[in-house]
């Protein structure tokens, strides 16, 4: 290389000089590191295609897949009669109505090892029966009606409810059309159906202005498909959830502002003498104004004992408060015109034809409206809750901590078992204990925001071994890349779980 000035050059010798006087003295290193001679010179752990490999790979234990939304799945739902006919609804703004029946696996004509270059084939997705659209917002809640199924019926945060209905001859749940729709909020936060064997195809939602509404689905009404049977409005802040009592004669809502009612539906209440004390239609009531009830931060979760005895709230910073309610005989009436402060009644109370008649109250409804416990066993909000089935006696709490708190509800609530890191440090989206007399229903089902599908034996104490995990399944993402499983159904005696990704 030749220099821009020649004439400046040092002489051989001055060069020389130079390196000696610049050379580093081997005493004075400070330290010195080791050759290694099994590392390449110009290898780069982050270059390795063997490890960015491994570091996309994923655990999957799923035997199927529907892959038709193409955003996070916010809800998921279950035929009552045929559990393998499963709906879902997404961000995408749709949802869609399949047969989670795994395919059955081709078998190839020879073996792989006849095969010159085996390949592994990709698994086929499960088709859809129906694509639900017509939303134009995000489709965040899904039922199928009781109970029998005759219906499912959508929500989204574009406040639309619409209802589609089972026209398979007989009534399999393989062929649906859209029958109505129905606007009276902005957004919905959640949808149930009712259980009330005497008003079929009934359900309920709440919404972000705080109101909460019941409608009756009908196709055979068509001047009024989506007919109103109730409206509330008490809560002052977003309704966050519901639950109906096991008999579907009341409907419990909580709120962000920390607000508990217990709404009297179809006037049964009244008519057996337990109308609240302020003549509303609400029979318990309960806001932040009584500083024992008082959650700061709001309620999101909400439960009813399989007794209808009490109803159980969980909120912010891991509070659960535990209410009494009021008992309705066997015998329910309807009360015509019995409306009361904070609801309204259209279209004559809604479908009331064949309802039931005469009515009286039972025990414990001196308990109706009393703070009979204050839990605090987890560390933030309680997301999930969820009752085992009778003969045992177990409330399970599920929390943004990660952790899992099982109580007993027949000794005064005591924690039978805290399962602290069920999702490890990421939150406790759902629980739900299996339904099947086989297992006695003490088999819990949890997921979470990390991914991971979890089975629990709730059976013995806190010296369960690895805190009663049974079985756990991988597929989804999750770990804070933006995935989790946001739901699950498990009908039919828990043997598959049907899961619901943010992914």
């Amino acid at each position: 290389m030749s220099s821009p000035n020649p004439s400046e050059q040092p002489t051989h010798q001055n060069t020389q000089d130079e390196e000696e006087t610049t050379m580093l003295d081997p005493a004075e290193a400070e330290e010195e590191i080791a050759s290694d001679p099994d590392q390449p010179m110009d290898s780069d752990p982050e270059d390795d295609p063997t490890t960015a490999q491994d570091e996309i790979q994923l655990q999957n234990d799923s035997i199927a897949h529907f892959d038709g939304h193409k955003d996070s799945i916010f809800c998921i739902a279950q035929h009552p009669l045929y559990p393998d006919i499963v709906a879902t609804g997404g961000g995408d703004d749709v949802g869609y109505i399949f047969d989670s029946t795994p395919p059955e696996k081709e078998k190839p004509v020879l073996p792989a090892s006849y095969e010159s270059a085996p390949q592994t084939a990709e698994r086929e997705g499960i088709k859809a029966l129906l694509k639900l659209e017509g939303h134009t917002d995000s489709l965040n809640a899904i039922t199928f009606t009781l109970p029998k199924g005759e219906y499912v019926v959508s929500a989204g945060l574009d406040g639309r409810l619409r209802a589609y209905k089972d026209t398979s001859n007989p009534q399999t749940g393989r062929t649906w059309t859209f029958i109505a729709e129905a606007q009276e909020v902005e957004e919905i936060n959640w949808l149930i159906p009712c259980p009330h064997p005497q008003y079929p195809n009934t359900v309920a939602f709440g919404a972000n202005d705080g109101s909460v509404w019941v409608y009756t689905v009908s196709a055979e009404d068509e001047t009024s498909p989506l007919t109103i049977v109730q409206a509330f409005y008490l809560h002052t802040a977003s309704c966050t959830a519901g639950a109906w009592t096991p008999d579907g004669k009341m409907l419990a809502t909580v709120s962000e502002d920390s607000s508990l009612y217990v709404w009297d539906v179809f006037s049964e209440a009244a008519a057996a003498g337990l109308a609240s004390a302020e003549g509303g239609q609400n029979v318990v009531g309960l806001t932040a104004q009584d500083q024992r009830f008082a959650v700061e931060g709001g309620l999101f979760s909400v439960a009813v004992a399989p007794t209808g005895a009490f109803v159980v709230v969980g909120g912010a910073g891991g509070a659960v408060k535990v209410v009494g309610l009021p008992r309705i005989g066997a015998e329910p009436s309807v009360t015509k015109g019995a409306k009361g402060a904070g609801s309204t009644s259209k279209a004559g109370g809604g479908k009331r034809s064949g309802g039931p008649t005469g009515g009286n109250s039972t025990s414990a409804s001196g308990q109706a409206g009393q703070i009979l416990a204050s839990l605090q066993a987890q560390s933030d909000s309680i997301e999930t809750l969820a009752f085992s089935p009778p003969p045992l006696t177990l409330l399970a709490a599920g929390s943004v901590d990660g952790s899992i708190a099982l109580f007993d509800t027949a000794h005064r609530f005591a924690v039978r078992r805290h399962i602290r890191e069920a999702h490890e440090e990421f939150a406790v989206v759902k629980v739900e204990f299996v339904k099947y007399d086989q297992t006695g229903g003490w088999l819990l089902t949890s997921s979470g925001m990390d991914g991971v599908v979890r089975r629990f034996d709730t059976r013995g104490g806190t010296a369960a071994a690895g805190q009663g995990l049974v079985g756990e399944w991988r597929g989804h993402r999750g770990e804070g890349e933006n995935g989790g499983v946001l739901g699950f159904v498990q009908g039919g005696g828990g043997e598959r779980v049907v899961t619901a990704g943010d992914e």
